[in-house]
């Protein structure tokens, strides 16, 4: 579900006061400034203010904040379970059936000026797809997006992000290309954090680089977005049962050669997909 003009719903704990709108300041009365009385659009709290009348609202109908994520409520009744997850004014609703799912929406749409999209396809990039086991999650079209945005999308595909024989090391020549290195590096995150843990290893390795990039750093940059020119439609399945917690973890010795340090790597999954 999807909240019209979030940001307007907020209620001000200051006075603030703005000049008339062009188009609509009030003859002989232009030296006079509006009060707002409610949150606009353009104020640094109107954020603030709309997450805390969202908040406000859930506690009042019985709904608890996930410690680990405060965007996260949820509300048990017996065997029932209902969850929100909100980012700023988009929301993904589960429910333990659809009458439950059905109720809470009723009781946003009295409060907020909502409009329902129906059954979640696309959240922040992430594709969505229901299989009969389970659910699937992929970035296939941000990826897309990326490998066009900076002109890899014909490069060619490789099938390893990051060759192991290669020994990157600290540049102490000129930098190369830093702003876009940067960029390039903030994109490929967002797709580790979501749905591609499989580059996460030589991502985290190119960031340490980010401040100076030399031509060796973009070649290994190259060599990451060939590897999701070929699993472009890679993603994360989670089956329906078991719905079982595991970890592994492993760490190597003195992998930097810059400065001695070790690294470590741990992943956690519940039912099949990778949580953590």
């Amino acid at each position: 579900m999807d909240v019209k003009t979030a940001f307007l719903n907020g209620d001000l704990e200051e006075e603030i006061y703005m000049e008339q709108p062009e188009g609509f300041i009030v003859h002989n009365q232009e030296s006079k400034v509006c009060k707002l009385d409610k949150s606009l659009y353009g104020l640094k709290q109107a954020p603030k203010q709309w997450h805390e009348k969202f908040d406000n609202l859930l506690m009042s109908k019985g709904f608890k904040v996930n410690e680990s994520d405060k965007c996260i409520y949820y509300k048990t009744e017996g065997r029932l379970c209902i969850i929100i997850c909100l980012y700023v004014d988009d929301m993904l609703i589960f429910g333990s059936n659809l009458h439950v799912i059905n109720d809470v929406k009723s009781m946003l749409s009295v409060n907020f000026d909502m409009k329902d999209l129906g059954e979640a396809d696309v959240i922040l990039g992430i594709k969505i797809t229901r299989t009969e086991n389970g659910i699937f999650l992929d970035q296939s079209h941000y990826i897309e997006k990326t490998l066009k945005k900076y002109n890899y999308f014909d490069s060619k595909p490789t099938c390893t992000p990051y060759d192991s024989s290669v020994k990157l090391f600290k540049n102490t020549g000129d930098s190369v290309n830093q702003t876009e290195y940067a960029s390039i590096i903030g994109s490929l995150r967002y797709a580790v954090d979501y749905t591609r843990p499989s580059i996460a290893y030589a991502v985290g390795l190119l960031c340490r680089f980010t401040s100076r990039p030399s031509l060796e750093h973009w070649n290994a940059i190259e060599r990451v977005m060939r590897y999701l020119k070929k699993t472009q439609n890679l993603g994360l399945h989670y089956n329906k049962f078991p719905v079982v917690l595991e970890g592994y973890s492993d760490a190597d010795w003195n992998s930097l050669l810059d400065d001695s340090k070790a690294t470590s790597g741990y992943i956690f999954n519940i039912a099949g997909g990778a949580v953590a």
